[in-house]
Parts: C-alpha cells; sequence; structure tokens
C-alpha cells in the first residue's frame, strides 16, 4: 500500500481524494497554484506544494513542475483526479518513467481508450454496440460525403482526442458537412494538438447513459451500474442520476455487461466511464471512454455501496478489487446537482468572487462534496463547479422529493450559482417523468 501520495489536482475532487486517503491510512500532499494559495481546503492535506502562477498551464497542466513537486514531497504515488491531466497518457508515462505510481490506467490502456478511434475499434471486435460511421479517421471530404448518404443524414463530426464538446459539429446535409468538417479539424487542433475527425450517424433524439466501471491489475472487471446524463447544456452535465430511469431491466443488464466487457478487455486498472447514446427504442450505442474518475461518481457510489476513490487507490497499488460482480446490486435511487459559480440568466456566464454565505444542506440521504466556506474566494482561472449536491433514497420520486428540499436549505450569497435552476428543474414535468434527452434542456431554455 502506499504510503503518501501527490494530488495533482484541486477544489472538491482534491477534498475527497484527501478524505479517502486518510481513511485508508496514507498521507497526502496537495499541489496549488498562486490563484488557490490560502484555500481552507488544503487545511485538510498533510502537506501543501505551490506549483506556479494562476494559468493552468502553468502550474496544474505543467508536468515538470508536478514531477517535482512529487519528488520534493517524496511520495509513491500520485492521483490526477479529474479534468487537467487525468486522461494524459503522456503523463502517466512520465509518472512511469519516474517510478511514481500513476492512480489510474496504464499509458497503453488510456491511449487505447482515450482516442475514440481506437477505443470504436476494440468496442466492436468485443461485441460493443458502435454507431455506424467511419472506421478510421476521415482523410477526404468526398469520402466523408459518400459515408454520410450511405448512413443517412443527419451525421456528426466528432474529434478523435478530447471531449467536452470541442470538435464537434452536426450536419444535416452536404454543404453543412463539408463546411463542419473544416470547422472541427480546426477547433480539434487547437484545443488537442490532434485534428483528426470521424463521422458517426446522429441521432435526434437521444439520452446520455454512461456505466461506472472498476478493473483491476489481475484481469477482473466489474461495473457500477448505470447513469443517466441526459439533462446537460452544451454537452456539459448539469444534473446526474443512478440508475437511469425508466430503462427495461434486460437492457440494463446488456448495456452495464458490454461495458464491463470493453474495460477488461483492454486490460484497464482503475475507475473508467464507459459513455452510450440511448434511442427511444432503447438501443445503446457507444459514445466513448473516460478514462478516470468523474464528477458524477457518488451517485454510483450511493445506489451501490461501493467507495470509488478509495478502490482505485487500492488497486493502482496491485490489490485485487474487493467486491466481484455477483456482490453489487442497485439499492434506491440517487440524483446529483452540479452547483456552478454561473448565471443561468446571462448565458451561464462564469461569476468568480467571494462567498459572503454558503450554508450547505444536511439530514437524512443528503451528501454535499465541496471545497468552499463562507468567505472563500472563488477564482475566475478555472473550472465553475464549487459543489455537488447529491441526495439518496428509496426511489425516483421520493428523491427528487429530498432534492427539493436539499436545493431550498443550500445558500450561497456573494455570487450567482445554479442552485436557482436546479429548483426549477425539480419542479419540471418533463424531469419528473423523465422525458428528457440530450437536447431537452436547451429546449427549455429558448423558450
Amino acid at each position: 500500500m502506499f504510503s503518501r501520495i501527490l494530488i495533482a489536482n484541486r477544489g472538491e475532487i482534491a477534498v475527497r481524494i484527501i478524505r479517502a486517503a486518510r481513511e485508508l491510512g496514507i498521507q497526502s500532499v496537495c499541489v496549488f497554484s498562486e490563484a488557490d494559495r490560502g484555500a481552507p481546503y488544503l487545511d485538510l492535506a498533510d502537506d501543501a506544494v505551490c506549483i506556479g502562477p494562476p494559468p493552468a498551464a502553468q502550474s496544474y497542466l505543467n508536468i515538470p513542475r508536478i514531477i517535482s513537486a512529487a519528488e520534493v514531497a517524496n511520495v509513491d504515488a500520485i492521483h490526477p483526479g479529474y479534468g487537467f491531466l487525468a486522461e494524459n497518457a503522456h503523463f502517466a508515462e512520465v509518472c512511469r518513467s519516474c517510478q511514481i505510481e500513476f492512480i489510474g490506467p496504464s499509458p497503453e490502456a488510456m491511449s487505447q481508450l482515450g482516442d475514440k478511434i481506437n477505443c470504436k475499434k476494440l468496442a466492436k471486435a468485443n461485441k460493443v454496440p458502435i454507431f455506424p460511421g467511419s472506421p478510421g479517421g476521415i482523410e477526404t471530404k468526398d469520402e466523408a460525403v459518400k459515408l454520410a448518404e450511405e448512413i443517412g443524414y443527419p451525421v456528426i463530426i466528432k474529434a478523435s482526442a478530447g471531449g467536452g464538446g470541442r470538435g464537434m459539429r452536426i450536419a444535416h446535409n452536404r454543404v453543412a458537412l463539408e463546411t463542419g468538417i473544416d470547422a472541427a479539424q480546426q477547433e480539434a487542433q487547437a484545443a488537442f494538438g490532434d485534428g483528426t475527425v470521424y463521422l458517426e450517424k446522429f441521432l435526434e433524439k437521444a439520452r446520455h447513459v454512461e456505466v461506472q466501471v472498476i478493473g483491476d491489475k489481475h484481469g477482473n472487471a466489474i461495473h457500477l451500474y448505470d447513469r443517466d446524463c441526459s439533462t446537460q447544456r452544451r454537452h456539459q452535465k448539469l444534473i446526474e442520476e443512478a440508475p437511469a430511469p425508466g430503462v427495461d431491466n434486460s437492457k440494463r443488464e446488456a448495456l452495464c455487461k458490454s461495458a464491463a466487457r470493453l474495460i477488461q478487455s483492454a486490460k484497464y486498472a482503475g475507475a473508467a466511464t464507459v459513455e452510450f447514446l440511448m434511442d427511444e427504442q432503447q438501443n445503446f450505442y457507444m459514445l466513448e471512454v473516460n478514462t478516470r474518475v468523474q464528477v458524477e461518481h457518488p451517485i454510483s457510489e450511493l445506489i451501490t455501496g461501493v467507495d470509488i476513490v478509495k478502490t482505485g487507490i487500492l488497486v493502482a497499488a496491485g490489490e485485487k478489487l474487493p467486491l466481484a460482480q455477483k456482490h453489487i446490486s442497485v439499492n434506491g435511487h440517487a440524483i446529483e446537482c452540479r452547483i456552478n459559480a454561473e448565471d443561468p440568466d446571462r448565458n451561464f456566464a462564469p461569476n468568480p468572487g467571494v462567498l459572503h454565505r454558503f450554508d450547505v444542506p444536511g439530514g437524512p440521504g443528503v451528501r454535499v462534496d465541496t471545497h468552499c466556506v463562507a468567505g472563500y474566494r472563488v477564482p475566475p482561472n478555472y473550472d465553475s463547479l464549487i459543489g455537488k449536491l447529491i441526495v439518496h433514497a428509496d426511489d425516483r420520486k421520493a428523491a427528487i422529493a429530498r432534492m427539493s428540499r436539499a436545493l431550498r436549505e443550500f445558500k450561497v450569497e456573494g455570487i450567482s450559482t445554479t442552485i436557482g435552476l436546479h429548483r426549477q428543474l425539480m419542479a419540471n414535468s418533463g424531469f419528473i417523468k423523465a422525458e428528457i434527452d440530450i437536447h431537452y434542456l436547451e429546449r427549455l431554455l429558448r423558450k
């Protein structure tokens, strides 16, 4: 087992890892930028090391500085959390060359699953459903036009690397396809340093359903069932729930088993999420694999009782998964609302600043993952997530009622947040009836 780990991240996920490490008897060292100097959450760690100025490129994304901090702090492993370097295979390779354990997948597994084209090929080989589309990167526009005519419009152009909606364009006709390819390639090159794009059939009305999986270094892989992440805006998730409501049991079993099969075939060790799109007939198609712990991991923890962060640390240390698939079942329903420092009334503009008040809710079945307290200054340099409100109840109806109650108790003053929007969504008839798809929220906001 590790004795001391470095957390190459910040905010609420850093707090989550610190707590998991402490319960395992592991010391933790947090890195921080000048923008986060003095942040109260740093006091929870056993040590903290400044790695540079506020820009992420000079701090949280600076591999030499993070490795230097790890060597100075005398750690034997690095946990990347999510975002920043969490899905950077080069960083994982550098950790290995420096004889520091990377708490996550091997560079080889990360490269194989992180590249969407290679991942699709592996999925197909393991009988995981994938969208009709190009077998590899698009070489010419003529090739793309011919394929689009074969599979039928609309189609979607996607970047092979990265995510978050960048390098992505939807085309309903030939003109849109040809211009969309140029735009997607340029955006992908600028964002990820790789302009490779590919083509897939686009579902007009789809749900975003994903499966939480964990593998170990002994060839074992399990799933922790599914989550619905359809309540999103511009490909950014706002509300997640587990399990996905209304999914037929046989479909759910096939979905989850296919995700575990894919991860096992990649010899993957650590936590990952296999993302799918599901049509109105509940046919599902693999979208991509996120080779890290997800923001929404708590809802899977609450319905299964499995601590995903702790388990990820254990398997990185070489231990076998503590549970077999037969020991895991679904208990109740969980919902997570992302609390962002954004103003929904101003097109979700970031709203950093000082939290004059930050009163979090409590009571039965309520969990708040956050790094914030009253008086904390939310910096403008990073992601706007300031906390996650998570509830668990016996069923979905009770979970919605509990979330509504908890949102009313959540009091934040000094900045704008998404709390008010979440309150409205918990009372929205479409959400209550689970009649949602990935464009539902955007249609609602246009009204």
